[in-house]
């Protein structure tokens, strides 16, 4: 294999390569794809592509945009060029550094682009690229052919073969919905909240990272010495849970309350995605809440925080200003999400109006080290939807050491709610149904970089599949793929889209 290394071209390597054999004549072919586990549907795809001309290279999706799920992908781009380098048919791999093959189309400019049968109907693409490349292609005279033999999936053999990735638990209650009915489920219940026009109430949060270099113990004092390296502002809270729906939903609206400091509203917009419009109000004398996290960058371990917030309830003037603007707008949203962080925002006034105008009311209290043991579920009469975790619910009822069963019971009484999801992190989530049956979903990742969000990420998805009726195994099924997606990102630095999403799912379902 040492010796087919030259044929791993980088990127402008490619380019030159594929323009020297279109000057002698030659027909340049291109394929693309992960090839994460090379299989015989592989060869037999790359044998037919080379086929359709003289020379044929295969272009490789990098590691970071591979959006197939947590531990994915099984092999590095590094070893999955050498192992295709390693075929006769392949001329040439070179590394795609992007999401779709457009930038390497562009380089390499193929007579000929293949691909599965599975990208034939632009409908089937759970990618969403397919009709961009083909574009891409005959933007320089090319064409895009379909090769049609019997397929495999590198996901199926993954999910199947290599079992240590899941759980036994996991692998046991994938292996029940593996199919396809159970996907195509999944697949309908995200078409139909393409519609939802939504409604988020809740607190603004900026969150900062602070990455440092540890430097030991202090000469003097009892205290670690660090030394600046980096630092990032993310818009979290309600904005990062905005972020998450506007990608599923038709239309998001936020409602909040925002600081003096006019610095932090130039980086909400520019995170905020198109389809989302901020409504908010401002409060005089105090800041938008900032948790500043200082983070060891070497393994991305947070070490402390700091809050810099007001948390006392707005002044009777800014209640009733921001009130008026939840009063006017609750009416015209299908689904009302309320993302309630504890920080003085959401005065009982407040609740009363949401309770009583909410078409459709999914609600969150969560409890964090500055609101603990003070903001509980409890304090809405009722919902449509609660999505809390597990420990929020047993302070919520006052019971520490009862099954959480029997929590989520006396819960649902107390709320009137019967849809309730409790969250428990690496052990998955507990699903509270109509019917009083309690089921347990397994945790679908064992690979965490940062849990920040991902309880938000989760109820974005949740709580736009319970407004829409899917059954609770459903909407707490893409709740726990939401939750693994976002446990892989670091801070707000992206949202779960939904493209990632459906093919997260097409590969855990295979």
């Amino acid at each position: 294999m040492i010796e087919k290394l030259e044929f791993i071209f980088t990127p402008e390597h490619a380019e030159t390569f594929a323009a020297d054999c279109r000057k002698s004549g030659k027909q340049v072919v291109m394929a693309h794809g992960v090839f994460d586990v090379l299989h015989l549907g592989h060869v037999r795809h790359l044998n037919r592509a080379k086929e359709e001309g003289d020379v044929l290279i295969v272009s490789i999706t990098d590691d970071e945009f591979v959006n197939k799920g947590p531990d994915r992908p099984f092999f590095t781009a590094r070893v999955r060029a050498e192992m295709l380098a390693s075929l006769d048919i392949v001329d040439g791999v070179v590394v795609n550094h992007g999401a779709s093959a457009i930038p390497m189309l562009k380089r390499i400019k193929p007579d000929v682009y293949v691909k599965g049968s599975d990208y034939a109907n632009p409908a089937d693409d759970v990618t969403g690229k397919i009709t961009a490349e083909q574009k891409a292609v005959e933007a320089h005279g090319g064409r895009i052919t379909f090769t049609d033999d019997v397929v495999f999936s590198s996901s199926n053999l993954i999910n199947r073969q290599f079992s240590d990735l899941y759980s036994d638990e996991l692998q046991m209650y994938l292996t029940d919905r593996r199919n396809g009915k159970f996907r195509d489920q999944l697949f309908g219940y995200l078409e139909a909240a393409n519609k939802l026009k939504v409604l988020i109430i809740g607190d603004a949060i900026m969150d900062e990272y602070i990455y440092v270099h540890s430097l030991g113990k202090a000469s003097k004092e009892n205290i670690i010495c660090t030394r600046l390296m980096e630092q990032e502002l993310f818009a979290g809270g309600v904005f990062a849970t905005a972020n998450h729906m506007a990608s599923m939903c038709a239309e998001v609206t936020v409602l909040t309350c925002l600081g003096v400091d006019r610095t932090d509203l130039d980086t909400i917009n520019a995170s905020l995605k198109p389809n989302v419009t901020l409504k908010t109000i401002d409060r005089p004398g105090a800041p938008t809440t900032r948790k500043t996290r200082y983070i060891d960058k070497s393994y991305l371990r947070k070490l402390f925080e700091v809050y810099d917030f007001e948390d006392d309830p707005l002044p009777p003037n800014l209640q009733d200003q921001f009130d008026d603007m939840v009063a006017e707008e609750l009416g015209q949203y299908d689904l009302v999400v309320v993302n309630d962080f504890g920080h003085g925002l959401l005065a009982q006034s407040t609740i009363d109006l949401i309770q009583k105008g909410a078409k459709f009311l999914a609600a969150n209290a969560q409890s964090n080290s500055a609101n603990h043991g003070y903001n509980m579920i409890t304090k809405y009469g009722h919902a449509d939807f609660v999505c809390i975790d597990a420990p929020e619910a047993r302070l919520a009822v006052r019971d520490k050491h009862s099954p959480i069963e029997d929590v989520l019971r006396t819960l649902s009484d107390r709320i009137a709610c019967s849809n309730i999801i409790t969250t428990h992190g690496e052990e998955g989530c507990l699903v509270f149904g109509e019917d009083g049956d309690i089921s347990r979903i397994p945790a679908f990742t064992k690979s965490v970089v940062d849990t920040v969000g991902a309880g938000d990420a989760f109820l974005s998805i949740a709580s736009s599949m319970a407004a829409i009726g899917a059954p609770p195994e459903q909407v707490a099924f893409l709740g726990n793929a939401a939750g693994a997606l976002k446990v892989g990102i670091v801070g707000h630095s992206k949202s779960v889209e939904k493209p990632a999403l459906i093919s997260y799912l097409t590969a855990l379902l295979k």
